[in-house]
């Protein structure tokens, strides 16, 4: 008698197992791995615009690198790590529409599944057929758990790669705030230098005009001392 082949004994304790675990598996339903999903990708997208932000400031710094008081090696390396992030972040696109086509897939493959309420002993490939149909979805509920870890650990380093971009941010502001203070330092002794200059300019005139009387006062001494040695002589 089948009843006594003791594979199907086990094959009957691996299912009921199976059917144990899955109950306490249905929590983890694919709606909250769906919602996971959607949160990274709002994450994702703004990212993407923290990122573009850093694109036009790193530019900015290219182009004239000692205007914000950077030095060239500075810039090179804010180029290099804006790189690196944007690799980072193909890659996690990347995994995450591999993790989407995953869930896809598992989704459609899924079908209700009903629960045995006696075990045929007497037929033996038909309660084979459907134990391996149960554990294909035992399958299906691994391969969920991990797309649920990979994706909180894709949603840290988003995470970390936003706390980098505002730390940037904030170093850029900062220097933006020197830049200021410097442009209002260098108005101000630029006035001072100019009024300066007038000051000078001035007393060169009134000095010009004070030597330019006293010669012509000379020459006429002169002039009066030629006509009278003349009118004596």
């Amino acid at each position: 008698m089948n009843g006594d082949d003791p594979f199907l004994q086990v094959q009957q304790c691996l299912f009921s197992s199976y059917l144990r675990i899955r109950s306490l598996a249905s929590s983890r339903t694919s709606p909250e791995l769906t919602s996971a999903h959607s949160e990274l990708e709002g994450a994702l997208a703004d990212l993407e615009i923290d990122l573009e932000d850093l694109r036009l400031a790193v530019s900015e710094g290219e182009r004239d690198p000692y205007r914000f008081g950077l030095e060239v090696e500075a810039v090179a390396k804010r180029r290099k790590w804006l790189r690196e992030v944007e690799g980072e972040l193909s890659d996690i696109k990347e995994e995450l529409g591999k993790e989407a086509a995953i869930m896809a897939g598992s989704a459609r493959g899924r079908q209700p599944t009903t629960v045995v309420s006696s075990y045929d002993d007497d037929n033996g490939s038909r309660a084979g057929d459907d134990s391996y149909t149960q554990f294909e979805h035992l399958h299906q509920q691994e391969l969920m758990r991990n797309q649920d870890d990979q994706l909180e650990s894709v949603y840290r380093t988003v995470g970390n790669l936003r706390m980098q971009a505002n730390d940037m941010g904030r170093e850029l502001e900062e220097q933006a705030v020197i830049l200021d203070e410097t442009d209002a330092i260098a108005e101000r002794v630029d006035g001072r230098l100019k009024k300066g200059m007038k000051n000078l300019t001035e007393f060169a005139r009134a000095n010009e005009d004070k030597y330019s009387s006293c010669c012509i006062a000379i020459l006429i001494f002169v002039l009066i001392l030629l006509l009278v040695l003349l009118l004596v002589l």
